[in-house]
């Protein structure tokens, strides 16, 4: 019996677009805080608040990861235990 190795969907080209996406957006924003028309302690509690957001972002997303790896692996255990006792059950047996 085995068991089939966890098959990730994310191509290559969608982690550099993931990247590419989540730096153009960070810089933008930080580039848009700093010109902003306001005080140097505004400027500071928004810049603060987008560094908030980012670990927050990260951080939930490890979460999500985390869940759903640890879905797959004990639908891996389940599936494995169903396979062996279809493997060991014999319709024709008499008991």
């Amino acid at each position: 019996m085995t068991t089939k190795p966890v098959r990730t969907t994310a191509t290559p080209a969608f982690f550099v677009q993931s990247a590419l996406s989540f730096a153009v957006s960070s810089v933008g924003l930080g580039v848009g805080i700093l010109y902003l028309p306001v005080d140097a302690w505004m400027r500071a509690f928004v810049g603060l608040g987008l560094l908030y957001v980012i670990t927050s972002t990260f951080t939930l997303a490890k979460v999500v990861r985390d869940r759903q790896e640890e879905t797959a692996v004990t639908s891996r255990v389940d599936q494995a235990r169903l396979d062996k006792l279809l493997a060991e059950h014999d319709p024709f047996k008499v008991d």
